[in-house]
């Protein structure tokens, strides 16, 4: 049987809706068959596990998401407060898209660490050099007030992520639905970052 590449995309949209409605641990093979319209023994074929579905999925995610992050990081005619605010907009507007990938991740970095960055960076370092200069720079240019530029990252990372790992908990305590919460990480956009400014601003 020869693999066709139609059949293929078809699987790895379905399993993107799947995994959106369902998360990781919820998904099964079955639903992600039922919704590409094929047989399961059809969708083992393409993929042996959920597992290696997911990681395809979650490297394209990587491969359109990471070279943004990178040009914000990386930008040098970007202040450091600008670059706050890119970065927390552009992450939460991609974890809002696949807010299964937080999850993901920490599983992942918890269980085999150096083989999931070496996946992901490849044998590159992750692009923090010009950044970490630039917060040394504004410390001594009095622009912020001195800080640990891994506890910045820490807490700018942190603000992001935590609401979408904890969701189920938000939103059975708030009340509110998915819609609700996205609406919420929306304005989190703007309210993170400014959190994190006046935190920091001399």
């Amino acid at each position: 049987m020869k693999k066709d590449l139609s059949t293929e995309e078809k699987i790895l949209g379905a399993a993107k809706k799947v995994f959106l409605t369902k998360g990781m641990d919820g998904a099964r093979m079955q639903d992600i068959a039922d919704e590409a319209g094929i047989n399961k023994a059809l969708l083992h074929y393409y993929f042996r596990s959920k597992d290696k579905l997911f990681e395809q999925i979650f490297m394209e995610v990587v491969a359109a998401f990471l070279p943004r992050i990178i040009t914000i990081l990386d930008a040098a005619d970007t202040t450091l407060f600008q670059k706050i605010e890119l970065f927390c907009s552009e992450y939460i507007s991609q974890v809002i898209k696949t807010p299964y990938v937080p999850i993901f991740i920490l599983n992942e970095i918890n269980r085999q660490p150096k083989a999931f960055l070496k996946k992901v960076l490849g044998n590159n370092k992750p692009p923090m050099h010009k950044l970490l200069i630039q917060i040394e720079n504004e410390i001594k240019d009095d622009v912020i007030k001195p800080i640990q530029p891994l506890q910045l990252l820490i807490n700018t990372l942190s603000l992001c992520i935590f609401p979408f790992l904890a969701c189920p908990m938000i939103q059975l305590i708030a009340g509110i639905d998915n819609k609700q919460f996205n609406d919420m990480m929306e304005k989190r956009k703007k309210e993170v970052p400014q959190l994190i400014i006046n935190s920091i601003r001399k």
